[in-house]
């Protein structure tokens, strides 16, 4: 059985470690796996927690909060030989045998595997699955709200279908709180894109592996917990978000299209600005400044 990297990348993580590291045996069981841990300078307690709770783990301290997709690639160069790898935030908890049916996922034609992932408290499954952002998609959800133009596949990125979540369904991307990358799919897509800080991080890759014919595919009988969500109440978190999913559609058209896909957005955001939403009075702020789609390393 080849082994499974479980690669975790942690700042200031102290308060949900526990649990996670409390979940993994269950979640991972069925697989040969060994947990290698990228901090990114954390001020708390992680590494010692770490170090208490995991003591077998592999943990890389990068010295700098270096973001998201640089963790991950900082943890994939210490983890040595693997077959597959599970991308995990620590806010995960992931249920009895989540990974393994994930890894069983992989392969024939399938580069990525997601589960189904719950929000904590809700029963019902968060929609996780999304479409590639085009103009029409920006301005559906601008006009009509996500949730609602998800019905329509031509207006929204959200895919809102419940029978999409109650079978295996292949999407452009999906949330990247936890996912199976098979090793076949790392190595044609090589390390993440680190000008991503925080946020597209894992649509890139999902978009980028898909291109060379390793999409990305929900397992439903993989289930998981997420409790984050931090995204959707801080404008800070909201204005990166916002920013960065504007600056990967530039990555993938031209100047026209990106300039009418961003006034899509600016739309979106300053009509729920307007109805008195801090987070996208923020996103709207930031989308309006010249230069603002410019790369930079953090936020």
């Amino acid at each position: 059985m080849s082994t499974v990297a479980v690669i975790v990348v942690t700042w200031n993580s102290a308060s949900v470690l526990p649990g996670f590291l409390a979940a993994l045996p269950d979640g991972m069981a069925g697989l040969d796996w060994r947990l290698v841990v990228a901090d990114n300078d954390s001020a708390d307690d992680t590494v010692e927690v770490l170090r208490t709770l995991a003591p077998d783990a592999t943990v890389v301290q990068t010295g700098y909060n270096a973001g998201y997709a640089a963790g991950i690639n900082a943890a994939l160069r210490a983890a040595g030989e693997y077959g597959s790898v599970l991308i995990c935030n620590p806010d995960i908890r992931m249920r009895q045998g989540c990974a393994k049916r994930l890894v069983d996922t992989l392969g024939d034609g399938v580069g990525i595997a997601v589960p189904l992932l719950y929000e904590d408290g809700h029963d019902t499954p968060h929609y996780s699955l999304r479409r590639e952002s085009s103009v029409l998609r920006a301005l559906g959800e601008a006009v009509i709200g996500n949730t609602r133009a998800g019905r329509f596949p031509a207006l929204s990125e959200l895919v809102t279908d419940p029978a999409a979540y109650q079978r295996p369904t292949r999407a452009d991307w999906a949330t990247g709180a936890l996912m199976a990358i098979s090793g076949e799919c790392l190595t044609a897509c090589g390390p993440w894109d680190e000008s991503f800080f925080l946020y597209s991080e894992e649509t890139e890759y999902c978009l980028r592996a898909r291109d060379r014919g390793y999409p990305t595919q929900l397992e439903p009988r993989a289930e998981a917990v997420h409790l984050g969500g931090d995204s959707q109440v801080s404008p800070r978190l909201w204005k990166l978000l916002t920013l960065n999913r504007v600056r990967l559609y530039g990555r993938r058209h031209g100047p026209v299209a990106t300039a009418a896909f961003r006034a899509a957005v600016l739309l979106r955001e300053t009509s729920r600005a307007a109805l008195g939403r801090p987070a996208s009075r923020a996103a709207a702020a930031a989308l309006s400044r010249p230069g603002a789609l410019r790369m930079t390393p953090g936020p």
